[in-house]
């Protein structure tokens, strides 16, 4: 009997598209090394990062025993950077997963019942995105208080509207396909076809798409803390090591750039690894990413065989 050509799953393409995408690569192994030293760093950290540790304080990068310096309330530098790295991803990662929860059973829910649900649903995700989302943060952490719990909190109901529609739009997109109309025609309950059909197809580009909001919520979440509504010291995390550094700036401006830095670059690695998701999983997008890359081989193949022939005999 013969069969068919088999179709590369989702996460096959995903796995190929990240190893092929060289800023999605970099991006991942940046994430991964920052994962790995945070979740490691207890087991050897030299110093405790709440307590003040022997030497003068502001001292500079590449002070003995003290490799990026002490801030101002005589810390060493490193080991803030290294712990407060911990809060700073946790602080981006899981209100987005909380959010993409959340949106998925929402989103789901509103695209695939319709009616009443999908206008209740809908109009109350278009009531937040009335407000900008950094003012609706802090919005929601000033009034529910300063700490780390209400920070994720905030972040996370700001997310759901931008998931929500996300999967909203994607969902409709999946409904209409031939598999879903033999499955309402077989008997299948809503709630299975949801469950076993509607979710797991909708699951990877609302992942992508949630991938490149890490960042962006990272950078949301240490202005919080910069603002005094997140995190609250001495508790080590990198926009509280900016805010605490903000006094101190014109005599000791590393205290600031350090973490600003790896701020920055988690950021960037968390846009580029969603980016290349989103090549992987778009048809479009990934044969128009093709074709690019093999005009560039060939013209640095031409060029080659220019050289070539243009030496002298």
């Amino acid at each position: 009997m013969h069969k068919g050509p088999r179709h590369p799953s989702q996460w096959n393409l995903i796995r190929r598209a990240i190893v092929a995408d060289r800023p999605a690569l970099a991006g991942l192994c940046f994430i991964a090394a920052v994962v790995f030293v945070s979740a490691a760093i207890p087991l050897f950290s030299p110093y405790d990062p709440t307590a003040p540790v022997d030497g003068p304080r502001l001292a500079p990068p590449l002070t003995p025993g003290h490799l990026l310096g002490i801030d101002s309330q005589q810390r060493d530098v490193l080991v803030r950077l290294l712990w407060g790295g911990r809060i700073s991803l946790l602080s981006g990662v899981l209100p987005t997963a909380a959010a993409t929860l959340v949106s998925l059973a929402m989103g789901s829910t509103a695209a695939y019942v319709g009616g009443f649900a999908e206008t209740v649903i809908m109009r109350s995700m278009d009531v937040l995105f009335a407000f900008p989302s950094a003012l609706l943060a802090i919005a929601i952490a000033g009034a529910l208080g300063p700490n780390e719990r209400n920070q994720m909190l905030a972040i996370g109901i700001v997310l759901i509207p931008y998931i929500t529609r996300v999967v909203h739009d994607s969902v409709r997109g999946i409904k209409v396909l031939p598999y879903i109309e033999a499955s309402q025609s077989l008997g299948a309950s809503t709630r299975t076809i949801l469950a076993r059909h509607i979710v797991p197809n909708a699951f990877p580009p609302v992942m992508a798409y949630s991938t490149t909001l890490v960042g962006m919520m990272m950078v949301l979440s240490s202005g919080l803390s910069f603002l005094g509504l997140g995190v609250q010291p001495p508790t080590a995390d990198w926009g509280a090591m900016v805010r605490d550094a903000k006094d101190v700036l014109s005599v000791a401006p590393w205290l600031s750039t350090l973490p600003g830095l790896m701020i920055l670059l988690t950021a960037l690695a968390f846009n580029y690894l969603g980016d290349g998701l989103a090549d992987a999983l778009d048809p479009q997008r990934r044969r128009l990413k093709g074709s690019r890359s093999r005009d560039i081989d060939g013209r640095r193949s031409a060029a080659g065989v220019d050289r070539v022939n243009a030496r002298p005999a």
